[in-house]
């Protein structure tokens, strides 16, 4: 007698990820169709099929999106949130939101209240939790439900879905070329978000842009750490300019100068990932990569709706890349 199946236990039959189940059964390009072939017969021998529940109720709209957002103490998030309301406005729908607090479990909680079928959409920022742990059946879950899913902001994940982001890699290649085109050699970069996708590409970035340089890091997760290793990069390493990936780094960083009286920009020069509304009010005020947040609300909606709608074909998926403005302010003159 066929029985039930979860998308996990047909991944352990077939000895792949579940991601890949997931993509075989979205019809993605990127699945072979040898393999293909063999999870969706697998899938139909088990009886495989979403929850009906769930499918039932996405046979109507509910007019609603679900918005999640991993930190709404970050004014970035806000911003962001600005731009998908006021675009939400614009398709007559209504937004519920989320927030996970970069915890992997109550994003877990959030993806299951979601699965229910009370919104015909979901715009997600990953947690860094989960990104750290790399956990995604939830979110895979999701996407066995049918429910229309676009990534935002936090990109860089092997996920079959839409995804509206910001050139990250690109943002800090030029940032990097700026200062080496300026005559600087030493230049060196502090991120205490190393460990999750968009770290990772601003720290690619700037390796790209050094060439045959020396590069000079301070990465750690942990503020007390971060700080000595910024401390030796501006006193020992003796770095001309540094990069800062997140917020944190950058404060830090502007602190270890004031504490060692290193004087910005005549001894060390600053570019960072930090709000605008704050970059502007340091003393001195700190030059910075804005993202537009906005923008990347608006232009995640507007794919959002395109997959519901069905403008988008099934197996394959949206990429958004909204370009970076690099902001010149006191703490980056010559």
């Amino acid at each position: 007698m066929k029985s039930k199946i979860t998308l996990k236990e047909l991944s352990k039959l077939l000895n792949v990820s579940v991601s890949t189940v997931s993509k075989a059964l979205h019809d993605s390009p990127e699945i072979s169709p040898k393999t293909a072939e063999r999870v969706k017969e697998l899938a139909k021998l088990h009886n495989y099929r979403p929850n009906p529940v769930a499918v039932n109720l996405k046979k109507s709209k509910t007019g609603t999106i679900g918005v999640v957002i991993p930190n709404i103490s970050n004014s970035f998030f806000a911003r962001v949130l600005s731009g998908i309301e006021a675009q939400a406005q614009q398709h007559d729908q209504q937004i519920i939101t989320y927030i996970s607090n970069e915890s992997l479990d109550r994003e877990k909680q959030i993806c299951d209240l979601l699965t229910s079928g009370m919104v015909d959409g979901v715009l997600i920022a990953v947690s860094e939790e989960t990104q750290k742990k790399a956990e995604y059946e939830h979110l895979f879950a999701l996407l066995d439900y049918d429910i229309p899913v676009v990534v935002y902001d936090r990109i860089n994940l092997n996920l079959p879905a839409d995804k509206v982001g910001v050139d990250d890699e690109k943002s800090f290649y030029d940032a990097t070329r700026f200062f080496r085109a300026k005559g600087l050699e030493r230049i060196g970069i502090a991120s205490a978000i190393h460990h999750v996708g968009i770290g990772k590409l601003r720290i690619s970035g700037y390796q790209k842009a050094m060439d045959e340089l020396p590069v000079f890091t301070a990465r750690s997760s942990s503020e007390g750490t971060l700080k000595s290793k910024i401390e030796k990069l501006l006193i020992t390493e003796k770095v001309e300019a540094l990069l800062c990936t997140d917020f944190e780094s950058a404060i830090i960083t502007t602190r270890v100068a004031y504490e060692q009286n290193i004087k910005i920009p005549e001894d060390l020069k600053i570019i960072g990932y930090i709000n605008k509304d704050i970059a502007e009010y340091l003393t001195p005020s700190l030059s910075y990569i804005e993202q537009h947040p906005s923008e990347l609300g608006v232009k995640a909606v507007e794919v959002l709706n395109q997959r519901i709608s069905g403008d988008i074909s099934a197996g394959k998926f949206e990429e958004k890349i909204i370009a970076t403005t690099m902001v010149h302010l006191e703490s980056s003159k010559f």
